[in-house]
């Protein structure tokens, strides 16, 4: 079970996902179309039990190229059917033919020759239809909840795969901070859990307070669908309703170097949440990292929500914007054991 505060209020159901991958299917929305020409052959490929890293090292084998030619947007988990697009980096070489490549667990669903590569977050967001099985729970009420969190949102909270598979990522980022050495590839992620987990952390005190979605005194705004932030400024009737309509959301900082850009009662409660060993300890850790201070939206609202009940179990299909989590959508119903881990 998460111990993240819920926005919504006590579970209506429980229930269990990913007893098969199929139970949890993602498709990326992509940020951009191929401008076919180039040496970059784009893959849009559809795996099953097969994890982003694992389906790359597959491309670069069929390619007959290193690893580093293959690049990807966004990380997919293993225990699901996702929908992807990789760049396979092939200049002065002509492509394999892409049926070499399928097998039972991956699929190439379409290619096309691009001037560049697939650079790290090139996506708009995900679509997912996701299985809920053994539900429990009144129908009434849980279909109350679905139609709130479709008007209201959720907390945007960094999800638990941000914090490893045993949930000990903030555990080796202090150790890195203290001295440990760790591989490149290791710093990247234990940085990312650290800035996670104080995000985390003014978010659930902000949803314990009612104010995650409300303006504090001090807020710094950001625009719905962007990483560009502004304010603090007065509070009036167009950021109110600006706010209403979802074009901007209150935002927590994404620690680093540098002055929270918060005043008044906003930045009081960031200061006062983080004032603790560990959350000093991360602060410090962050900013001799060299990380700087930036902002991320406090609220999420998931797009296009619509459910149907099926003899297997609850389907729910919504998109959410690259970065955020759909297990976060789930924790505001309930108790929901995945099968693949552990409780959300």
């Amino acid at each position: 079970m998460s111990t993240q505060p819920p926005a919504h209020g006590a579970a209506v159901l429980s229930a269990r996902i990913r007893t098969t991958p199929e139970d949890f299917i993602v498709e990326e929305i992509d940020g951009f179309e191929a401008s076919g020409s180039g040496e970059h052959l784009l893959l849009t490929v559809e795996k099953r039990g097969m994890n982003t890293a694992f389906a790359a090292k597959r491309i670069a084998q069929w390619a007959g190229i290193p690893e580093m030619g293959v690049s990807y947007a966004g990380l997919k988990d293993r225990h699901a059917v996702t929908r992807q697009r990789f760049s396979v980096h092939l200049p002065k070489k002509i492509a394999p033919d892409v049926a070499t490549l399928e097998s039972a667990d991956l699929r190439v669903l379409g290619h096309a020759w691009h001037a560049k590569k697939l650079p790290r977050g090139a996506l708009a967001g995900n679509r997912f239809e996701l299985l809920l099985r053994d539900v429990q729970g009144g129908r009434d009420a849980i279909e109350a909840r679905l139609r709130a969190i479709a008007a209201r949102g959720v907390p945007n909270y960094f999800g638990e795969q941000r914090f490893g598979r045993d949930g000990d990522n903030v555990a080796n980022a202090l150790a890195m901070f203290s001295g440990r050495r760790v591989r490149r590839e290791q710093r990247t992620i234990f940085l990312s859990a650290a800035r996670s987990e104080l995000f985390n952390q003014v978010l659930a005190a902000r949803v314990a307070d009612g104010c995650w979605d409300q303006q504090l005194e001090g807020e710094v705004w950001v625009l719905d669908g962007s990483r560009s932030v502004f304010g603090p400024e007065p509070w009036n009737e167009v950021l109110q309703q600006r706010l209403a309509a979802f074009d901007i959301h209150p935002s927590g900082p994404l620690w680093g170097s540098g002055e929270l850009r918060t005043t008044g009662a906003a930045r009081a409660l960031e200061e006062a949440v983080l004032a603790d060993a560990q959350a000093l300890a991360l602060r410090t850790g962050l900013e001799a990292a060299g990380l700087k201070q930036e902002r991320r939206a406090l609220r999420l609202r998931p797009d296009a929500v619509e459910w149907e009940w099926r003899p297997e179990g609850l389907c729910l299909c919504f998109a959410l914007p690259a970065g955020s989590y759909a297990t976060v959508v789930l924790q505001e119903l309930g108790d929901i054991a995945d099968a693949s881990t552990r409780a959300l």
